[in-house]
């Protein structure tokens, strides 16, 4: 099957693994409404023909993983009514459903950011792999917002603790501290990164593919609630979020470049 043409992602396939990547280097990888219907077009399409495939790499292209939403995206969805933020939100939602419930691995390498939606990218790959330098953050909080869809991975990824501190706060933190509370796996030099993914592919290959798929569906089974289940819950709270004072004053203040009205 040759690749889907899309706008804002690429795919190749080597063998038995596809490559996904996030193809808006300009922008820094953000994210806006046509990237996430492209991704969730894409993962349905995997879901199809995933006999063929053994793991997925996501990636970004240039120097960012990805940056969160876009600022042209965040433009628009400051005027939409709490009926279109709920749309938006769901639309989102499902789309981090569909890459978490992906049956085969969905291996991250993230190098420079990976900030809001794009730390939610990281939580919902079974293996992240970081550069050392990379920054990580929950940063929706800063712009009177809620990491609310991405919530129920992160905690699955992170544990309530770590969730407590670091969407409470929106705070930055470093590869390392992503590595101590399991956001990701490894933290390798730059230089490292493919050499590092190549060995969990390798590694995954030496697995049952059906077996693979099989404990996947398991781990999210005996985990908590199933996605179903909190992806309308969660897009809710996001879109109700949006539509308050302060979710538009924060992001206002974002898109003005200046500090929120409650910033000391």
């Amino acid at each position: 099957m040759l690749p889907m043409p899309y706008e804002y992602l690429t795919t190749r396939r080597e063998g038995p693994i596809e490559y996904l990547t996030l193809n808006r280097p300009e922008v820094r990888n953000a994210f806006n409404d046509q990237v996430i219907g492209e991704i969730t077009e894409w993962a349905a399409r995997l879901g199809d023909r995933s006999r063929d495939v053994r793991a997925v790499v996501l990636a970004g292209a240039g120097p960012v993983f990805c940056a969160g939403a876009d600022v042209a995206w965040m433009s628009k969805m400051i005027h939409y009514t709490e009926e279109e933020n709920l749309r938006d939100a769901m639309a989102m939602a499902r789309m981090f459903a569909s890459l978490d419930e992906l049956p085969v691995p969905l291996i991250g390498r993230i190098q420079g950011a990976a900030l809001g939606g794009g730390a939610g990218l990281a939580a919902v790959c079974d293996i992240a792999i970081a550069d050392d330098r990379a920054v990580f953050g929950f940063t929706e909080v800063k712009l009177g917002i809620l990491p609310a869809v991405i919530s129920p991975f992160a905690l699955a990824k992170i544990g309530r603790s770590a969730a407590r501190e670091l969407l409470v706060t929106g705070a930055r933190f470093s590869a390392a501290r992503a590595r101590e509370i399991g956001l990701v796996h490894a933290v390798v030099p730059s230089a490292e990164l493919d050499a590092t993914v190549a060995q969990y592919v390798r590694d995954i290959l030496t697995g049952g593919p059906e077996s693979i798929a099989a404990v996947k569906a398991l781990i999210r089974t005996i985990w908590s609630r199933s996605s179903e289940e909190t992806t309308a819950l969660t897009a809710s709270v996001a879109a109700r979020c949006r539509i308050s004072a302060e979710g538009q004053e924060g992001m206002k203040a974002f898109l003005e470049k200046r500090k929120p009205s409650w910033s000391g």
